[in-house]
């Protein structure tokens, strides 16, 4: 006769003339149908953790018997004198036989997500970064930069004393005209990808460092052209008051197109309005480079034709040799399937 009660790990069982108990282990299913339907689940918990009882695990010491009959035992693949054609087998070197290693894609490979700005952490970071250096250097320079706009609109008098600038504020400036590179490289490449030309010999990123140096050299072939035609026609003041004037232009060009970078790069602005944007400042600019030209170099009436030959030479012309080379660059890097 089989007795059990309604929670319980043993049972009895009558035998002739004795009666043997035998335990057995219940399962969790089993436990938590003894309970009642109200039970919470730390009832349950508490009612599993006391009649399953962790059991010590008993591993086999009997020797491997799976070789064929009549062989001898086999080898172990541990064994340092075994040879090399014993170790290894069709499957050796498959994926599949090692789960340590990644094996290749199961199915049908989707299309990858096109690359952003927004997307890539380290573009974030560095654009992250001139926006705070650049908020930086402007809270602690307010005072060089009011001088530096009250000064240029006012022409200097031969008796007037001239206010240089610190190591440090012309720093500044050239801190401004390297992040100046940088968010043109983005804005080019931002156009790239507008156009469908997403797919390069080299990565984004290096794509990006490129074109910056490519901006860096066109700055600074921009200065050396400057130095040289300059120092052929005019004074050694006039230099300086123009270099003093380029170099504060080419790093506030660099603050008006970070605010253009930051809207196109992390909330999708349209190309078209960005180009309108992009446009408007350069010609602003180049206005203003012609008006402190003529205000520095040719203050006398009627050499307004001899400025407008300096300004193209210097200015317009780089901007048309710059586009052409980075339009032979992009071509040359670009891979055409």
């Amino acid at each position: 006769m089989l007795q059990t009660d309604s929670i319980s790990n043993a049972y009895t069982e009558a035998g002739e003339g004795e009666v043997v108990v035998k335990h057995f282990q219940p399962t969790p299913a089993q436990i938590v149908s003894w309970l009642p339907k109200t039970a919470t689940e730390a009832q349950k918990d508490s009612a599993i953790q006391k009649y399953i009882r962790p059991r010590e695990i008993r591993w086999s010491e009997r020797p491997d018997t799976l070789h064929l009959p009549g062989q001898p035992v086999g080898r172990s693949v541990l064994d340092v004198s075994l040879p090399q054609y014993y170790k290894e087998s069709f499957f050796s070197d498959k994926d599949y036989f090692h789960p340590e290693i990644t094996g290749g894609r199961q199915g049908v490979a989707g299309d990858p997500m096109p690359y952003t700005i927004a997307g890539d952490n380290m573009m974030s970071s560095i654009l992250l970064v001139c926006f705070m250096a650049t908020m930086i250097s402007i809270s602690r320079s307010q005072t060089f930069i009011i001088r530096q706009i009250k000064s240029f609109f006012f022409v200097q008098r031969g008796n007037t004393t001239e206010v240089t600038e610190t190591s440090a504020e012309v720093r500044f400036q050239l801190l401004l005209v390297v992040e100046a590179c940088l968010l043109l490289a983005v804005l080019f490449l931002s156009y790239l990808m507008e156009e469908g030309n997403t797919t390069y010999t080299v990565s984004q990123f290096r794509f990006i460092e490129i074109l910056t140096g490519v901006f860096a050299g066109y700055h600074l072939s921009k200065y050396i052209l400057y130095r040289m035609v300059n120092w052929v026609f005019f004074n050694e003041k006039n230099i300086q008051q123009w270099n003093t004037a380029y170099l504060f232009l080419e790093a506030t060009q660099g603050v008006f197109l970070l605010p253009l970078v930051f809207v196109q790069s992390f909330f999708n602005f349209p190309i078209g309005y960005a180009a309108i944007y992009f446009v408007i400042v350069l010609v602003l600019f180049k206005l203003l480079m012609f008006y402190k030209q003529q205000q520095i170099f040719f203050p006398q009436n009627g050499r307004l034709l001899q400025n407008i030959l300096y300004f193209c030479t210097l200015e317009l012309v780089p901007v048309s040799l710059i586009w052409n080379i980075l339009g032979i660059i992009s071509e040359y890097l670009e891979i055409i399937f």
